[in-house]
């Protein structure tokens, strides 16, 4: 098996939009097909995207007293550089905002990094012993492999959790792989719970992570 790389994209919007496209397959399958007139070659492409953006070009969108003349447009501007196929295909969609000078003075959190890398390592071994089972040609280590009926065994909702997922797809307009994704991240949330099943406090914890469009919110 092929090893998962990390692929950092950073000022994402700035990317030649025909190359961001480019990503979209083999995000999608973990391979990258280049086609020539004799012969197509794969290749392995598995790799962890993770891409930072400004919420617009000036990066002040949310403060009135910097934010250019054209806010809130200039902002619509800048995140249609990146499709929304291109957005469909990321799981977690973090919105961090600047830090303050009182934040700099706050106590350390009450989880630190060790214990954060415990549980991510403890979830991940969950996972591991999942998947052993299965037969060596399907053999997956983690739940962003799975799909289809292996998907639906390991990462059906409970009954309130499935009625959430349901309602929020049809009003966020969830694409049918976007409800798929949302069920990859709830049964890793629930990995990361040490819970056997995935509840409905999962599933409205990864539908928080989906893109919204700008101004959108889940209510």
């Amino acid at each position: 098996m092929a090893h998962l790389g990390i692929l950092f994209l950073d000022e994402l919007p700035e990317f030649n939009r025909a190359t961001l496209e480019s990503l979209r397959q083999p995000l999608e399958s973990g391979r990258a097909t280049v086609a020539r007139v004799n012969a197509h070659v794969t290749y392995p492409a598995r790799v962890q995207l993770i891409a930072a953006m400004n919420p617009c070009r000036c990066g002040h969108l949310d403060d009135a007293a910097q934010a250019c003349g054209r806010a809130p447009r200039c902002a619509q501007d800048y995140q249609s550089r990146i499709s929304g196929p291109m957005f469909d295909r990321i799981d977690l969609h973090i919105d961090v905002p600047a830090v303050r000078p009182a934040d700099l003075a706050l106590p350390p959190p009450a989880e630190g990094s060790a214990e954060v890398a415990f549980r991510v390592a403890a979830a991940r071994a969950r996972q591991a012993r999942r998947y052993e089972s299965l037969p060596e040609e399907r053999r997956i280590r983690t739940n962003s492999e799975a799909d289809g009926e292996l998907l639906d065994a390991v990462a059906s909702p409970d009954p309130d959790g499935k009625k959430l997922l349901l309602a929020a797809a049809e009003r966020l307009h969830l694409s049918a792989r976007g409800y798929h994704r949302v069920l990859r991240v709830a049964r890793t949330l629930a990995d990361l719970d040490a819970s056997e099943n995935v509840r409905r406090p999962h599933i409205a914890e990864a539908l928080s992570y989906r893109r919204l469009a700008l101004g959108g919110d889940l209510r």
